[in-house]
């Protein structure tokens, strides 16, 4: 019996040696211990899933690398640049309008002297030399003129029976006329002229109270 018993023993050691000398047997024919293969495969795994866990911030979302943030600055630069140039464009066209309409009205108010003294010339004309070549004459020249400020914008301020406007009238005289209306424009002593819608000139009016 004591013979058996030691047997058993005996017979479970020699399993155990035959079970690890297979494995030892497998690990030279494959070359690689198994234990180190998973380790390796581990460490794989988590160098293949630590750039995702950089490039992910709080709640799962995406960081944005260096070139990103760099593509981003410049666009909104870009972005400021041009629209700052656009603002620079329309003040730079306003500022140019405005210094045209500025030259424009002091080329007009130069101009109109000559106006008035055409007026004055061709009212001064006798009545029998009216028909003459040279009255006519100088009343084409005077309509040619008055036309050619036409054309750029400058005509005339109405006066002469209309309602008194400090905007476009000077009221140089006042007298009572039953005729006329209170507060209208009796008489024209020096025409007023528009250049487009801003007055160059304000006529010079009597008004009637």
């Amino acid at each position: 019996m004591e013979n058996e018993e030691l047997k058993e023993p005996m017979q479970e050691n020699a399993a155990s040696e035959n079970e690890s000398g297979q494995q030892e047997v497998v690990s030279e024919e494959t070359g690689e211990n198994p234990k180190e293969e998973t380790a390796d495969k581990q460490e794989e795994s988590t160098e293949a899933a630590a750039p995702e866990k950089e490039k992910k911030g709080f709640f799962g979302k995406k960081k944005k690398d260096a070139k990103d943030l760099q593509i981003e600055e410049l666009t909104d630069r870009v972005k400021r640049n041009l629209a700052e140039f656009d603002n620079y464009r329309k003040r730079t066209e306003k500022e140019k309008a405005a210094m045209f309409e500025i030259g424009a009205k002091s080329v007009v108010e130069k101009i109109l002297p000559i106006v008035d003294n055409f007026e004055r010339g061709l009212a001064m004309i006798p009545e029998e030399e009216k028909g003459t070549s040279f009255a006519e004459g100088m009343d084409k020249i005077y309509r040619q003129l008055l036309k050619s400020l036409e054309e750029v914008g400058v005509r005339p301020i109405e006066a002469v029976g209309q309602p008194f406007d400090p905007n476009f009238h000077n009221a140089v005289m006042h007298i009572e006329d039953e005729n006329l209306g209170e507060n209208v424009v009796a008489e024209e002593f020096q025409k007023g002229y528009l250049y487009r819608e801003g007055v160059v000139r304000h006529s010079m009016v009597k008004v009637a109270n």
